[in-house]
């Protein structure tokens, strides 16, 4: 690959807010581009893996994907369907789209995919998240293929549990693609 990868920030459910770490990151590093929604607040599978699919198609080189939440499953359900250069994902605190106390329109998101992922991943999970335990995040890591990486207590890995700049992610991101960060 001659190009850097192009980093495609995937937000969940209401997307991130300004002090989340995917949206400081996108501050610090204008390329990063988020793949838009229509719509943050019902998210529905199929129209958010078709909207994340018209950003990869356009690409004019490998992308990478930063997801987080429900963004990690729109990663997962894309990878399942399409083939495209990916350089890899970071996929942050998939929440269980599969819970019986989910969203219901989470769970369109279901069902998870149990394949590998087509390009290298690491999955970031905590002890303590409240939309999925760790041993679905441990199975699911298991399934994709992703090194997994577990941050202890660290509640749903977003603002709220105060993870603001988040500088262990970019390195993790970092290492991901390869590049010094």
């Amino acid at each position: 690959m001659t190009d850097a990868p192009r980093v495609l920030v995937l937000p969940g459910y209401q997307s991130s807010g300004p002090e989340h770490w995917q949206s400081l990151w996108e501050a610090r590093h204008p390329a990063y581009r988020r793949v838009a929604q229509r719509d943050w607040e019902y998210p529905r599978r199929d129209e958010w893996v078709a909207a994340l699919h018209d950003v990869v198609a356009s690409a004019a080189s490998p992308v990478v994907f930063v997801a987080h939440s429900l963004g990690c499953h729109a990663v997962v359900q894309w990878a399942a369907r399409h083939v495209h250069p990916v350089a890899g994902a970071l996929l942050v605190a998939p929440s269980d789209v599969e819970r019986l106390d989910a969203l219901s329109d989470a769970r369109t998101f279901g069902p998870i995919p149990m394949t590998r992922l087509p390009f290298p991943s690491i999955l970031v999970a905590s002890t303590d998240d409240p939309f999925a335990d760790l041993e679905r995040a441990e199975r699911w890591a298991a399934a994709w293929g992703s090194r997994l990486v577990c941050l202890g207590a660290a509640g749903h890995i977003n603002a709220a549990a105060g993870y603001g700049p988040w500088p262990e992610g970019e390195a993790l991101l970092a290492e991901l693609v390869g590049r010094p960060e």
